[in-house]
């Protein structure tokens, strides 16, 4: 038997009777949306000192759009994550502050720990490898990137109480007033009056926006979502969203497109939301076949390490791509690596580098995973060194300083 094999014979073994296969294979298979897109639609530029600067396909291939669809997972990742909060919520042995604080630290303590490593590489790569400047704040960027979601997620998790409370109360139907709130916001952004509301007004829509699909996987873990909901929402989400893009001009990525000026995701716009929909309809719809397909120890096994994995792959994904192109620009332009992704060539290029970037994210997960466990070790003091040095990285990636 191979050693593969034996690995998925191993986590086959070890996986209780009770644990949700499906619940787990949907929240992998969002996870890996996330660095699948970002090395997918994010490209370099090489300017005339050498340094690096973001890009991206979509300029050039506005056909490129319904892949962002595809790729844009996180009202999979809201939604699963609300339904497993509910199931940990359920289960804890202390008080809801000592649910709440230890789920914030798995959360925390992956964020400190990248940012704090990249304050260091810093100066490291600057005074120690003469890396241009441009090409660190590029990095930065990129770096902290995925990190508003974590932001994000960790307000929607200290609401799960709340979630919970209006899930017993109003069950799927407790998401509705958060749909509301965006499309409202919405209007007054794109409708009539659109010259005089102030840009500070989208804002409004991050909390209720991502919000949305976590509190209907907080129904679905409250019991309250039925296949019959599960199909009007696939239903109505899909028909809402062809709605916002053929009759109201919504921009058809999912992600920002350099010199466009809206964007769905940032803060999300309506057409997110209907997208969440229509994904949350699906997997709840597609849940049982899911399971079954995972019983299968040889498909289990890639869930499980992902899974156990998560907020490194999350965390690091970005550095890995960072890893090849930042070394590759001292060669000048390198087909689908460092260089203008604007042609059919530099895609082709860039599906045969995402291999490499794979296996550069486990080589640095190998040890990056260590900041996923509990710092029992570590005294206080490290831990505000490492507090210190993500703020010092926060401030230059976020061009404060």
């Amino acid at each position: 038997m191979s050693a593969l094999a034996t690995l998925a014979r191993t986590i086959e073994s070890g996986t209780p009777a009770h644990r949700d296969r499906a619940v787990d294979g949907l929240r992998a298979l969002a996870l890996l949306a996330v660095p699948t897109g970002h090395w997918l639609l994010g490209g370099f530029t090489l300017s005339g000192d050498g340094a690096l600067h973001n890009a991206s396909p979509l300029a050039t291939f506005a056909g490129l759009a319904p892949v962002s669809w595809v790729l844009q997972m996180l009202g999979i990742f809201f939604l699963v994550g609300g339904y497993a909060s509910v199931l940990s919520y359920r289960r804890r042995k202390g008080s809801a502050g000592d649910w709440l604080r230890g789920r914030l630290a798995r959360l925390g303590r992956p964020v400190l720990g990248v940012t704090a490593v990249w304050a260091v590489l810093l100066p490291l790569l600057h005074y120690g490898a003469g890396v241009p400047l441009d090409t660190l704040r590029t990095a930065s960027t990129l770096v902290i990137q995925p990190l508003w979601f974590v932001g994000v997620y960790t307000v929607v998790t200290a609401l799960t109480p709340l979630c919970v409370r209006a899930a017993r109360r109003l069950g799927v139907w407790a998401a509705a007033p958060l749909l509301g709130s965006v499309a409202v916001v919405d209007f007054l952004r794109y409708g009539p009056g659109a010259d005089f509301v102030p840009s500070w007004l989208s804002l409004l829509n991050i909390l209720p926006g991502w919000l949305f699909a976590y509190q209907l996987g907080v129904s679905w873990g409250e019991g309250r979502v039925t296949r019959v909901h599960a199909r009007w929402l696939l239903l109505g989400g899909a028909v809402l969203f062809a709605a916002l893009l053929l009759v109201f001009g919504y921009p058809a990525s999912m992600v920002g497109v350099p010199g466009e000026a809206r964007t769905n995701s940032h803060p999300p716009s309506l057409l997110v939301l209907a997208l969440a929909a229509a994904q949350s309809g699906a997997a709840i719809l597609l849940r049982d076949r899911i399971g079954r397909l995972l019983a299968r120890p040889a498909l289990w096994a890639p869930v499980v390490v992902v899974n156990l994995s998560a907020m490194t792959v999350l965390c690091w994904h970005q550095t890995a791509m960072l890893a090849a192109a930042v070394p590759g620009s001292y060669l000048g332009e390198v087909p689908g690596l460092v260089g203008a992704p604007d042609s059919a060539g530099w895609i082709l290029a860039r599906l045969a580098w995402m291999p490499v970037f794979a296996g550069l994210l486990a080589l640095i997960g190998r040890y990056a995973r260590g900041f996923e466990s509990p710092w029992t070790r570590t005294g206080p003091a490290p831990r505000v060194l490492a507090g210190l040095l993500a703020a010092g990285f926060a401030v230059f990636a976020l061009g404060l300083g």
